[in-house]
């Protein structure tokens, strides 16, 4: 079935903020399918508009990808105009700057995390010499047994067993 462009965005706008509704429930009030709404939502989100997941990307129903244009989008604002985009939104100026805060720190804890297998790879490197050595010196320790077990089976088979 083929709905107006008015329809759509009037569905879309039921999804996005302030209101933030459930696919399922707007398909249920509105009488359409709900893989028509998400194909809508998908369609909205490649045009660059920010359409929240309700409940399933965090508390707030937001995904990181939404969250980081968010933020973008307010970067260069002023106190005034950063309300307004909020108040448009249903968002709160302090959730931005909170996720501001999370995408400045994302490339710290990459590094961190990046530093902390750096450690445990070399680490792991370490170990593995010294079990490389350990296991050649058993090595060599049982080819020195090894060798003196056939010495003594010669020299029993040349002198005889001393011991019978």
């Amino acid at each position: 079935m083929k709905y107006s462009d008015e329809r759509r965005e009037a569905v879309l706008r039921k999804l996005g903020p302030p209101n933030n509704r459930s696919v399922a429930d707007v398909a249920a009030e509105e009488g359409i399918s709900a893989p028509t709404i998400y194909a809508w939502r998908s369609q909205a989100r490649k045009e660059g508009r920010l359409m929240p997941d309700q409940g399933t990307q965090g508390p707030d129903g937001w995904s990181s990808r939404d969250k980081f244009n968010a933020v973008l989008e307010t970067a260069t604002l002023s106190e005034e105009e950063l309300a307004e985009y909020c108040r448009r939104r249903g968002l709160y100026p302090e959730q931005i700057e909170q996720w501001r805060l999370s995408c400045e720190q994302a490339n710290d804890r990459a590094e961190a995390t990046a530093q902390r297998q750096a450690d445990s790879n070399k680490e792991e490197r370490k170990r593995n010499r010294k079990l490389t050595q350990e296991l050649k010196r058993k090595e060599a320790a049982l080819a020195e047994t090894a060798a003196l077990l056939t010495l003594r089976g010669k020299a029993d088979a040349i002198w005889g067993d001393e011991e019978s």
